[in-house]
C-alpha cells in the first residue's frame, strides 16, 4: 500500500472532506476497510492510518514502552486517546472532528499528502512548512542516503 499525491481540497461548514478518489482505489484495493485519524506528534498536521498499518504502529509502541511503569503507560494513554476512527459514506466523505481541525489549525482548505503507508491532511496554507526548500531537500537527501552504503 503505497499512497502518493499531494492533493487540494475543503471541508465543508461540518467538518467533511472527501477522501480523494486515488486514495480510496488503494485502500479497496488493499482490502482496508477501517481508518483511524490521529494529530500528528511532531507537525501541525492530521494523519490517517489504515487500520492494518495503525495496528501494526500500535504494536511497536506497546513493545518499546513498559505497561507497570507510570510514565510509559501516560505516553501510551495520550497517544491513544487522541486517535478516533473514521468511516467513510457511500461516497467517500469523512468527518473529522473539530477539535482536531482545531489542533492543525484547520479550517476549510486542506491539502492531503500521500505518505506512502498514510495520509497527511494540512491546513492547504502551510504548505511553506510541510516541505522543505529544494536545496535544503537535496542536501538532507544525499546526507541520509549516503551515510549507509550497505544497501
Amino acid at each position: 500500500m503505497r499512497f502518493l499525491g499531494n492533493i487540494e481540497a475543503k471541508t465543508d461548514a461540518k467538518g467533511r472532506a472527501f477522501l480523494p478518489a486515488s486514495f480510496r482505489k488503494i485502500l479497496q484495493v488493499s482490502g482496508e476497510e477501517n481508518l483511524v485519524l490521529r494529530k500528528d506528534v511532531f507537525q501541525p498536521c492530521l494523519v490517517v492510518y489504515p487500520e492494518s498499518v495503525w495496528n501494526e504502529l500500535l504494536d511497536q509502541l506497546r513493545k518499546k514502552l513498559n505497561r507497570w511503569n507510570a510514565k510509559e503507560q501516560q505516553i501510551y494513554r495520550t497517544f491513544i486517546a487522541d486517535a478516533i476512527l473514521l468511516t467513510l459514506d457511500g461516497n467517500g466523505r469523512f468527518l473529522i472532528p473539530k477539535r482536531l481541525l482545531k489542533q492543525a489549525d484547520i479550517e476549510q482548505s486542506i491539502r492531503f499528502v500521500g505518505m506512502g503507508d498514510t495520509i497527511e491532511i494540512w491546513k492547504n496554507e502551510e504548505e511553506g512548512e510541510t516541505f522543505m526548500e529544494q536545496e535544503e531537500f537535496s542536501k538532507a537527501l544525499q546526507e541520509v542516503m549516503s551515510f549507509n552504503n550497505e544497501d
